[in-house]
């Protein structure tokens, strides 16, 4: 059960009453972790959020700024009190699933985690709905806090297929809208960035068992795509009324 169910509906089929199981044997039953059924999570603090907000903006604006460079201009921007450090702004861009795009080393060395996939789109014409979907992952500012929205798109019509929304990168979420773009249709040609959720074993096996041929990119504009054509900050909560039948 636990490789075919999400944590969120194992969590759901818990007995509170503990009048058969207990919570215990339950927990050990739908492999969970006991302690952490009871866990709360902290609220988020308007400072962290306001911090969080202006990463995103800077980000949106210059995606090859690093932590270093943007911790400095955090700190010396005049609508926001005092300095912060790095680290803190490593840790909000780890949280927010965004890194500065700049070269690295090894640059020709292939992934050995991610498989080694041939690259399909070259010279390719578009020209058919369900040829290429593309999936894709960004942050969306609200006034009291963010989501993470994935999305996939069908690269012909530019339509959304298939959606989720989340407060965490929580795998999940990611494979809620891989079965749902599934079940919808499945593509020739699957189309993602190297992000850990997509080369993840559990992402790759399913597209090959749906045998969709999957393209692996340095990088994608897909999230950045979302965030252009959407005005997501002015949102006071979850945004799922603009998604459902967006055409970008």
């Amino acid at each position: 059960m636990a490789s075919t169910w999400s944590r969120a509906d194992r969590v759901s089929l818990i007995d509170w009453s503990g009048e058969g199981l207990s919570i215990t044997a339950q927990a050990e039953l739908l492999s969970l972790n006991r302690t952490s059924l009871y866990y709360q999570p902290v609220p988020v603090s308007a400072e962290e959020v306001a911090i969080k907000h202006r990463i995103d903006e800077l980000y949106t604006a210059h995606p090859f700024l690093g932590s270093r460079k943007i911790a400095w201009l955090l700190s010396h921007d005049p609508e926001r009190p005092g300095p912060i450090n790095r680290k803190a702004v490593q840790r909000h861009m780890r949280e927010m699933g965004i890194a500065g795009i700049s070269p690295g080393p090894n640059l020709s060395k292939r992934r050995a985690k991610a498989g080694i996939f041939p690259y399909l789109l070259r010279g390719m014409s578009i020209s058919r709905p369900n040829q290429v979907f593309g999936i894709d992952i960004t942050y969306i500012r609200l006034r009291g806090g963010w989501l993470y929205l994935v999305a996939v798109l069908d690269w012909y019509s530019r339509y959304v297929v298939a959606w989720a929304l989340d407060q965490t990168l929580e795998m999940d979420f990611v494979m809620n809208a891989v079965e749902r773009a599934l079940a919808v249709a499945t593509p020739e040609i699957w189309n993602s960035d190297q992000g850990a959720h997509f080369t993840s074993p559990l992402c790759i096996n399913r597209l090959q068992a749906a045998q969709a041929r999957i393209n692996i990119m340095p990088a994608s504009h897909l999230g950045a795509l979302l965030k252009e054509t959407n005005e997501w900050g002015g949102w006071d909560s979850n945004p799922h009324a603009g998604v459902a039948s967006k055409r970008f």
